[in-house]
């Protein structure tokens, strides 16, 4: 049987190296914000000179819209918590629902600082600008990463009930059972965005592109992030 736990630092590592450059474009350039942020007008023409889209956001819409989606994102991530502490409540002592909710709140941000890294690079050598749309492809990657650590966190309850063992060796076995599934769903979904993300047209192909992004970045971090995290968690516990 594969040990996948021998690897976690290297999984974490890896990590570390997709999101860094994110961070300093963050810190460096920050996102190009479109006029729902910022506010303004667009004004597009075709080749002959006419209007095809005239479009007008007031600076008080637009700061709006930025708090509304800091507050979305804040907002989904506690609520997350809470309803995994909650489902998980009966997992079996010692181990505590609160670090399965935490460590799926810290697999999510890894999939949000994936996906807003990007964009910021983007944004910076490319001109591409983050908009409304932007915001509802990072809640729907939010709810994706979610139900998918939670398939793995809820095989790791089953065996915890059912096998003895270290800690460890169970969250292995628990992801090498759901690992075929995690890996067969989100390959279908990659699909389907792919062949948006090709034949999709202009309007919407930054949207499916962040959602493509941030499906395969929260398909990493349910299976190499979250579940190694809980590992990691219990040995400090032991140690401690």
């Amino acid at each position: 049987m594969a040990d996948l736990m021998r690897f976690k630092y290297w999984f974490f590592g890896l990590s570390l190296l997709v999101i860094l450059p994110g961070l300093f474009s963050l810190a460096r350039w920050g996102l190009r914000p479109s006029i729902d942020f910022t506010g303004g007008t667009v004004v597009e023409k075709n080749a002959a000179g006419q209007i095809t889209r005239s479009e007008t956001v007031g600076p008080v819409i637009g700061k709006e819209t930025t708090a509304n989606a800091i507050y979305s994102v804040g907002l989904a991530s506690l609520a997350i918590i809470l309803y995994i502490a909650y489902a998980f409540r009966g997992i079996p002592k010692p181990y505590s629902s609160w670090k399965f909710g935490v460590a799926a709140v810290v697999a999510l941000l890894h999939d949000v600082l994936v996906v807003v890294g990007v964009f910021s690079l983007l944004g910076h050598f490319a001109g591409v600008q983050v908009d409304a749309l932007f915001v509802t492809a990072l809640l729907t990657v939010i709810g994706f990463s979610v139900h998918d650590t939670i398939v793995v966190f809820d095989r790791i309850r089953e065996n915890l009930r059912k096998l003895s063992g270290p800690f460890s060796q169970i969250v292995n076995q628990s992801l090498l059972e759901t690992l075929a599934r995690s890996l067969s769903t989100s390959l279908t979904v990659l699909l389907t965005l792919l062949a948006l993300l090709l034949f999709g047209g202009e309007t919407i192909r930054y949207f499916v592109l962040a959602l493509f992004i941030g499906v395969f970045s929260g398909t990493y971090s349910s299976i190499f992030n979250a579940a190694p995290l809980l590992v990691i968690w219990e040995e400090k516990k032991k140690s401690s």
